[in-house]
């Protein structure tokens, strides 16, 4: 009897998760339809990483990752850590109920769904992808300022540049999703850490480099 009691409530209690995480990725998914069908605000920007008029932002995600870096030899003879290529890694999030949830994965990867704009790199480029229904956009940066250059919005002297991206290339999911299909900039502001290693190194060693930042997803104004 008593295992059969034991039994019971351990799987009301496992119910009970299931539903609770049900409850939350339903709440998550209604935050970002619901911000998807109105304007968000980003921070005042400089020129040079604001995107052109027309377009409006709609989306915003918290990203926690890394930057990942390669050592390099230098024309000198000596080495050097290098972006090359760039490994972006990191998970972006929304605030549900107090808790981060996860809403768009953000990563390196082949575009297989070009636009007109060029180039496309053949090593892969910066690609977000919807944690929802695995829309994707790729995007190529066409801006940036220096980290602790403009208080409002890229504070963090020392960090990696904040920059202006924009989509070479929307996918739909599977299924029809495009929350990420008409995408066509990306702002990466208050970057936090990412920057390259400042240690010595021995060519071909790969570092990886913490960093957390704010995204901005715009789409042409309607």
């Amino acid at each position: 009897m008593s295992y059969n009691l034991d039994q019971q409530t351990k799987n009301t209690a496992r119910v009970r998760n299931l539903f609770l995480a049900a409850l939350v990725l339903g709440c998550a998914f209604a935050t970002v339809t619901n911000a998807a069908a109105q304007k968000v605000t980003p921070p005042p920007t400089p020129t040079a990483i604001t995107p052109p008029v027309g377009n409006v932002a709609f989306l915003e995600g918290n990203a926690t990752g890394s930057q990942g870096y390669i050592c390099l030899p230098t024309s000198d003879g000596g080495t050097s850590w290098t972006i090359n290529p760039p490994r972006p890694e990191a998970t972006l999030t929304t605030d549900v109920f107090g808790l981060p949830v996860q809403i768009i994965t953000h990563f390196t990867s082949i575009d297989d769904a070009p636009n007109a704009i060029p180039p496309v790199s053949l090593g892969g480029n910066a690609t977000w992808q919807s944690s929802f229904d695995t829309s994707k956009v790729w995007a190529k940066a066409v801006g940036h300022i220096d980290a602790g250059t403009d208080p409002a919005s890229c504070p963090n002297d020392g960090s990696i540049q904040c920059l202006l991206l924009q989509s070479i290339g929307n996918k739909k999911g599977p299924t029809g999703g495009k929350l990420l299909f008409k995408v066509t900039f990306v702002q990466r502001l208050n970057t936090n850490g990412g920057s390259a290693p400042t240690t010595a190194c021995t060519v071909g060693q790969t570092q990886l480099v913490p960093y957390t930042a704010d995204y901005y997803f715009y789409r042409a104004d309607q």
